[in-house]
């Protein structure tokens, strides 16, 4: 709870992953790989509830054993690659406040494959909601590169040009940007359930060093994070099979 306020958080965990299979309970650094942001949301200092949205059975039954509530079995329509996220974060909305009988006010949204994060980044992201009276906050990384500067497209007729036209001669000088890093995003309940969307009239932005905004995806993604959390922690590398 933060300033009276009770926040539920909701790591989306399905079972179907293409660019690597099984990737939510793979082990990196000798443990499955959602077990990083379950542990981090249950040391928050304001998160109260911490629950797994997912319709496979190994996962709920290893984010059991890492300390998450598994509450429901997601629905097989919501667990699609062509799902919205948000339809899934609104059904376990709904299922925690009618059937879990479970009132909040604010929900975080921690994707299991953003494991660099730190519980400072979750507790700051929440605060700069409410401090800021903003509509949402989520996570932001600097670009590597910039449309101001260095980025092209190609025309219809074939021809080249920069993406924004705007004179800078150095990325120094050029307006910062920044890459969503699929790590955190903080609604007000509310406000997520009558907008459905994460770019909204107040949103706000917490920005995190790239260090901390590896989103993995494939099997570099991994590798990169492996080596971070190695080079962090000390542990050894991953095992080839999830636990």
């Amino acid at each position: 709870m933060y300033k009276g306020y009770s926040i539920l958080c909701v790591i989306p965990a399905r079972g179907g992953s293409k660019g690597l299979p099984g990737k939510n309970i793979k082990k990196i650094s000798g443990k499955p790989l959602i077990a990083y942001s379950i542990e981090q949301a249950k040391r928050s200092r304001y998160i109260d509830r911490v629950i797994i949205s997912t319709e496979n059975r190994k996962i709920a039954n290893i984010a059991r054993q890492c300390g998450a509530e598994v509450p429901f079995m997601r629905p097989k329509k919501l667990a699609t690659d062509d799902c919205s996220i948000i339809d899934v974060l609104l059904h376990a909305m709904e299922w925690m406040e009618n059937r879990g009988k479970f009132k909040f006010n604010i929900l975080v949204l921690l994707h299991a494959t953003a494991p660099l994060r730190t519980i400072e980044d979750i507790d700051n992201s929440i605060k700069l909601l409410v401090t800021k009276n903003a509509d949402n906050v989520f996570s932001v990384t600097e670009a590597h590169r910039n449309p101001y500067f260095n980025m092209v497209e190609i025309h219809e007729d074939g021809a080249v040009g920069l993406v924004k036209k705007a004179g800078f001669v150095t990325r120094q000088s050029a307006p910062p940007v920044f890459d969503m890093n699929a790590s955190i995003y903080v609604w007000w309940k509310d406000v997520l359930r009558k907008k459905k969307s994460v770019f909204l009239k107040k949103s706000h932005v917490y920005i995190m060093p790239r260090e901390r905004s590896v989103d993995i995806d494939d099997y570099l993604d991994f590798r990169i994070a492996e080596m971070l959390i190695k080079e962090k922690t000390g542990r050894g590398s991953s095992e080839n099979t999830a636990g």
